[in-house]
């Protein structure tokens, strides 16, 4: 693969984004999929509070082409990720009590987003139950919601895999023009929803973003899988990037670390893996 084609995901150091830009540069690294909520109203998976300066030294290492950005990312801040459940109800678009709130963050998302010149803005937009009409229903309204106001600004949107399996998810974009997938295979894994190559494969047309993270699969149903460096899981790095190439899919490789001790070791581990596949 071509060096220039992966990046990170800004909150997969754990680090603010001047230690997140030595540790890039450390590892010839410009490509980054930056998380909004450290600028944003919003949750602290993503990272923690910063201020305008923080984001204008962010807007200048994107003019210079120190950093190239592949997309940003916005969540929110109800999400419950302790159980599989807990995410069920808590996650994305689903909650009715947060949802006008959210929709603020997904108002501002888009704003910066635009400001940035991002190609895409990702999120999880949560659990998707086609088997419930009017849960179903309100799903599609709020999705609609987000995708109406990133398009006025400008700004695809891409909803990261997630709690659906990839027949699932394609089903339901094919009624939902213009949005895309910003595809992460290890959450096919650590949600128990299927094979991630056969995956790619189904969602190929959709994909606009792809999340390199790796899991294996968990042997108590009902419970999470558990995330491994790239490489040491499950997915199969080769059969997947066949998939993906197959599918002719162009855009960049952004590594995703969101568990272990050694966040930036794993990072640089990904990159050489990926390097020489």
């Amino acid at each position: 693969m071509a060096a220039d084609r992966i990046g990170v995901c800004s909150w997969s150091f754990r680090l603010p984004f001047d230690r997140v830009a030595e540790e890039m540069k450390k590892m010839g690294l410009k490509r980054i999929h930056l998380a909004l909520q450290p600028f944003l109203e919003g949750e602290s998976r993503h990272g923690a509070a910063e201020d305008a300066a923080a984001l204008e030294r962010v807007k200048e290492r994107i003019a210079t082409g120190e950093w190239v950005l592949s997309a940003t990312m916005i969540g929110f801040p109800q999400e419950d990720y302790s159980t599989l459940e807990t995410i069920k109800k808590t996650g994305g678009v689903v909650p009715d009590d947060v949802w006008e709130s959210n929709k603020k963050i997904v108002r501002a998302g888009a704003k910066l987003s635009a400001e940035l010149k991002s190609p895409v803005l990702a999120l999880h937009a949560g659990f998707l139950d086609e088997s419930d009409p009017v849960a179903l229903k309100k799903y599609t309204e709020r999705v609609k919601f987000i995708v109406d106001t990133c398009g006025e600004a400008g700004v695809p949107v891409a909803l990261e895999t997630g709690q659906e399996s990839a027949e699932d998810l394609a089903h339901f974009l094919s009624s939902m023009p213009g949005v895309g997938v910003n595809f992460d295979p290890a959450n096919m894994i650590l949600y128990a929803k299927g094979d991630p190559v056969a995956a790619a494969k189904t969602l190929g047309p959709w994909i606009r973003h792809i999340h390199v993270k790796d899991a294996i699969k968990t042997k108590t149903p009902g419970t999470w899988g558990t995330e491994v460096p790239w490489g040491d899981g499950e997915v199969n790095q080769d059969a997947f990037l066949d998939a993906l190439e197959q599918a002719g899919y162009k855009g960049a490789f952004a590594i995703e670390r969101e568990g272990g001790d050694n966040r930036v070791g794993d990072i640089a581990l990904a990159a050489k893996r990926l390097l020489k596949g």
